[in-house]
Formats: structure tokens, C-alpha cells, sequence
């Protein structure tokens, strides 16, 4: 893919930010929601917790998510970072192409069978469940958030290949472009 032009870096930036902060706070969320559940004796508001937890999953979470995971590809594959060039980079989209799965597979349907069962009067079987997965998932974004920030591990074995090709000097005739010159 070709560099992207900083105007157009920049706006993905943007977006790529806002929508990772808009998915930890939307994690924070159903966290808090899914320990209310859990904690609390009421039956009206794990009723409430739970439906809430729907709507935030159906049509908040996944959004969010693609998003993510679509301008953290467009940047990874647009600039110097490359996916696969910085550690830091590669972990990113893998902890991000495994929570947006979690998503899809585990929690989205485990929050609409926890919604469908207490609006129907059924004691929901393992509220943890609904507990550990934003827990995971938000344990992720911080770390991503960290490494996003700090940087760490270097260049994967890829990006230390590429390094040596562009900075190596060029044969002419058998000879190196600097005994050329």
C-alpha cells in the first residue's frame, strides 16, 4: 500500500483513537453493568443490567470494534509502522482481531441469552461469564493502550529484514554504489 498522505494519516489517526477510547469505555460499561448483574439481589435491575448489555453489544460494541480494527489496518499498512515490522504493531491487531472475535462468538451471544432469559423470568446460569469477558477484553485495550504509547520489543524479524535491504548499500559492477562514488 502506498504512504498515506499526513492529512489523510492524520484523520485515520483521529478516528483510530477515538474509536479504541470509545471501545474501552464501552468495555468499562458493560462491566460495570455486568457486575451490578451480578451482584446485586434485585431482580429488576439485572433485568435492566442485562437488557442494557444488549443494546451496548448490538449496536454499539461491534461497530466500535470493526472500526478499530479497520483504521488500526489502514495506518498499520499506510505508514512506516507496517503490521508486521514492529512487535508492538502485530501484537496490536492480533489482541484486537482476537477481542473483536471474542465479541462476535462468546459475549454478544452470551449477553442476548442472559437479556432473553430474565425477560422471560429464568435465572440467568453463570452471570461470571458475562463478568470475566469484559475483563478480559478490557485488560486487553489497557495493554494495547501501554504498548501503543510505549512502544516496546523492536523490529520483528520482517521489519529488521527490510531495515537491511534499504539501508545496505547497492552493487553496481560487483562493486558497492560507495566504492562507485
Amino acid at each position: 500500500m502506498k504512504p498515506l498522505k499526513r492529512p489523510v494519516r492524520r484523520g485515520i489517526l483521529v478516528v483510530h483513537v477515538a474509536a479504541s477510547a470509545g471501545w474501552l469505555g464501552l468495555t468499562l460499561g458493560l462491566l460495570a453493568l455486568a457486575l451490578t448483574a451480578y451482584t446485586t439481589g434485585s431482580v429488576p435491575m439485572i433485568e435492566a443490567s442485562y437488557r442494557s448489555m444488549k443494546v451496548f453489544t448490538d449496536w454499539l460494541v461491534l461497530p466500535v470494534a470493526f472500526l478499530t480494527l479497520l483504521s488500526g489496518l489502514v495506518l498499520s499498512l499506510g505508514t512506516k509502522w507496517g503490521l508486521a515490522r514492529h512487535w508492538w504493531v502485530f501484537i496490536k491487531f492480533c489482541l484486537t482481531l482476537a477481542t473483536t472475535t471474542a465479541t462476535v462468538f462468546a459475549l454478544r451471544p452470551g449477553v442476548n441469552e442472559a437479556a432473553d432469559s430474565v425477560a422471560s423470568g429464568v435465572v440467568v446460569a453463570d452471570p461470571r461469564d458475562l463478568v470475566m469477558g469484559p475483563a478480559v477484553s478490557l485488560t486487553a485495550y489497557l495493554f494495547m493502550t501501554v504498548i501503543s504509547v510505549l512502544k516496546p520489543w523492536g523490529l520483528t524479524r520482517r521489519g529488521r529484514r527490510q531495515r537491511v535491504s534499504v539501508t545496505s548499500p547497492k552493487k553496481v559492477d560487483g562493486r558497492s554504489a560507495r566504492q562507485t562514488a
